[in-house]
């Protein structure tokens, strides 16, 4: 699906910075979305993420995470998630959009 064109000032609007994952977990009954704990900088925000059937809590755990910080709460499987972390998709597989660099937890992505 081809996205419309969006200005600056757009782009602006997105807060878009470094997270670093300090919990994961499974939600029970679910296997394809984990739970986290994501330090984006001054504040630990719970999120939701999936691709479970492809990568366990284990995986996230002290990585650096592109995330976005001002999407709008979201409950999921009966638990809030504010923000969200960014990834490529192919076919269902997500390929999380790290940050190779240690930066500190909320670091603005330019």
């Amino acid at each position: 699906m081809e996205k419309p064109i969006i200005t600056i000032e757009e782009f602006n609007k997105l807060d878009l910075r470094v997270g670093r994952v300090i919990e994961a977990q499974p939600i029970p009954g679910r296997t394809k979305i984990l739970k986290l704990k994501v330090d984006i900088g001054g504040e630990v925000r719970q999120m939701i993420a999936g691709g479970a059937e492809y990568y366990p809590p284990s995986y996230f755990l002290g990585k650096q995470f592109v995330v976005l910080a001002n999407l709008k709460p979201r409950t999921i499987a009966g638990i809030e998630s504010k923000g969200m972390l960014l990834a490529a998709a192919v076919g269902e597989k997500p390929y999380w959009l790290t940050v190779e660099e240690t930066v500190p937890p909320g670091t603005r992505i330019m």
